[in-house]
């Protein structure tokens, strides 16, 4: 076989393992997230329980996932630039303007913690707040029923940056009640080695949903993640 044959060969077999490769190639998809361990975390295996769930639904289509994680109102921001495609997880009413929201990933919870050893006593939470100090997280959109009573309520309402000063306020006795994810701040509170806190009631499961950004770029991606997640 002359030389002229085997560069021939040669470049029809390096074009077939080009295109191959290329038409196999996985798609990335780049979102936001934040610290909001266990369902996502930079130090978490998995980078959390519901990172891992979205993470295995869109590597089942080829679609590889990359998460940066950053305080939840960055992340939010971040994720208004072309180099992600939203940010995750988010409660429904977390959906900022310019964003879709996805169907549901995962579920989460809203509830009522307090410090071991104190009384609580309410009906409703118009009682709650009417009588005690309640504790959120200001970067949070909390769930209407839940929005319209910390705003009535100013000064009893208290607000942290984030879980893990709101964890402190409580356990030290500066609130008398915190609305959050019970399983986030117990998480938090076994990682802290802080042992008197307990959940007084779970007020509503909550769904985890991807905020896309909702543009002409990303309606592909709606698509296929909704049919994705609704067929699973």
């Amino acid at each position: 076989m002359n030389q002229s044959v085997k560069r021939m060969l040669f470049t029809v077999f390096f074009l077939f393992v080009t295109v191959f490769s290329y038409s196999h190639a996985e798609e990335t998809w780049k979102i936001t997230s934040l610290n909001w361990e266990p369902y996502s975390g930079d130090s978490l295996t998995s980078q959390g329980n519901s990172v891992q769930k979205l993470r295995e639904s869109l590597r089942k289509k080829g679609i590889r996932l990359l998460v940066e994680f950053y305080p939840w109102l960055r992340a939010q921001r971040k994720a208004t630039t072309n180099e992600f495609i939203g940010y995750f997880p988010a409660w429904p009413e977390e959906v900022a303007e310019g964003f879709i929201a996805s169907s549901i990933v995962d579920w989460s919870e809203v509830g009522l913690l307090k410090k071991k050893g104190s009384i609580i006593h309410f009906d409703n939470f118009e009682h709650l707040f009417q009588k005690h100090n309640v504790g959120f997280v200001k970067t949070y959109i909390y769930p209407k029923e839940i929005d319209v009573a910390l705003k009535k309520y100013p000064a009893k309402a208290d607000g942290s940056p984030n879980e893990l000063s709101l964890l402190k306020k409580l356990s030290t006795g500066r609130m008398e009640v915190a609305i959050t994810d019970p399983n986030v701040m117990l998480y938090l509170a076994e990682k802290e080695g802080i042992d008197c806190i307990e959940v007084i009631k779970i007020i509503m499961q909550k769904e985890l949903v991807v905020a896309l950004r909702n543009d002409e770029e990303n309606k592909h991606r709606i698509k296929i993640l909704n049919k994705i997640l609704n067929t699973q």
